[in-house]
């Protein structure tokens, strides 16, 4: 297991060439990862005995109700839940006679915890799928290896006038590049927005809730506790098992049983449900951001020279007023792979260069 979780380093390494924010990369690689460890855990039950243990006092096998019970559903009594233990009933959400023909609460869930966790990484993944197809390594061949210090000033002065020939050749044609990317981002907003509403329909309708009554069971007074793990995550359960008796007739047995597997489930939703709050957070204020990007154009060059304070702010304002969103986001995203001095000198032989096509063309 650990070597399983250990191997999982590798979508942590340090890219060498960026086209991509830091919140993309939490949502297709921490989250990515978070969702494939946790699968992965759930189905460690070896860790936490085995998964459902049935207490059963007659004379049926106890490893047919053990299989029996977790195949189909077990179930608890939610009026049960605020009595008393111990006095009124034995453990939380479990009761007899008047408490159980009132109402049952089924769970048929952890039979899928492991899949829908692994799903949900894939979902995360899409986007950095998508975005790796339509991005095409453009980045990393114009970047021509400038990111890195060791290269002499000759083969230095070449690739920038590489860099510089294709940026003019492709000028004002870079639109779809930043488009594409942010929409990516946007689709790891409704992806993590959709997967709240996924787990909440999981959890039967109790997701959206968990975390804040997790945060008020801690803050109550000890006498008012009243856990909300233990309700959407029960860790005791009933069964009931019918055959038929020696005479015919059809008996029914009952069995309480032992979710050991929850007491991981719990601990992973409450992690899930404060991280993806995050994310959406984090999410929404980026796609404002960008659509302030969009919308106020003079917004772009102090961007740019915040990116990059090397290049005199004029020459920034000079370049961003001839430049459409398209290729200010290929300018901005090259400052990010440059070395400040060499993108300094692509900025400001760029500039000139544009400024001199467009008098020859007036």
């Amino acid at each position: 297991m650990y070597n399983i979780l250990a191997g999982l380093k590798e979508y942590f390494r340090r890219q060498e060439i960026v086209t991509d924010n830091v919140v993309f990369r939490l949502h297709y690689i921490f989250t990515t990862v978070l969702l494939i460890a946790f699968s992965l855990l759930v189905t460690a039950t070896q860790y936490v005995g085995n998964p459902i243990q049935c207490i059963n006092d007659n004379d049926i096998p106890i490893h047919v109700i053990n299989t029996y019970c977790w195949i189909s559903t077990t179930f608890t009594i939610p009026s049960s839940f605020m009595r008393s233990v111990g006095s009124e009933v034995p453990h939380p959400g479990l009761g007899a006679g008047l408490f159980e023909g009132k109402d049952q609460k089924h769970y048929a869930y952890y039979q899928w915890v492991c899949f829908i966790l692994f799903f949900q990484a894939i979902l995360c993944y899409i986007p950095r799928w998508l975005w790796t197809a339509w991005e095409g390594g453009l980045m990393q061949t114009i970047v021509l290896g400038l990111n890195s210090g060791l290269k002499t000033v000759e083969e230095r002065t070449v690739k920038k006038r590489i860099l510089i020939d294709y940026l003019l050749l492709h000028f004002k044609q870079h639109n779809m590049y930043a488009i594409r990317y942010w929409f990516c981002e946007v689709l790891c907003l409704v992806n993590i927005i959709g997967q709240l509403y996924l787990m909440n329909r999981f959890t039967g309708g109790e997701f959206f809730s968990y975390g804040l009554n997790v945060l008020s069971f801690a803050n109550a007074d000890q006498e008012d506790r009243f856990d909300p793990m233990v309700y959407v995550f029960p860790r005791i359960t009933k069964c009931t098992f019918h055959k038929f008796g020696s005479s015919g007739t059809i008996s029914r047995h009952d069995s309480m049983c032992v979710l050991s597997q929850n007491i991981i489930n719990e601990k992973t939703y409450i992690f899930l449900w404060f991280w993806f709050i995050i994310m959406a957070t984090l999410l929404s204020l980026l796609v404002v951001y960008r659509a302030i990007l969009l919308a106020v154009p003079r917004v772009r060059p102090l961007i740019l020279h915040a990116r990059n304070r090397f290049v005199p702010s004029e020459v920034i304002d000079g370049i961003t007023s001839k430049l459409e969103v398209g290729d200010w986001w290929v300018l901005y995203m090259l400052g990010r792979n440059l070395e400040p001095l060499v993108y300094r000198e692509v900025v400001s032989e760029l500039s000139k260069k544009i400024e001199t096509n467009e008098s020859n063309n007036a």
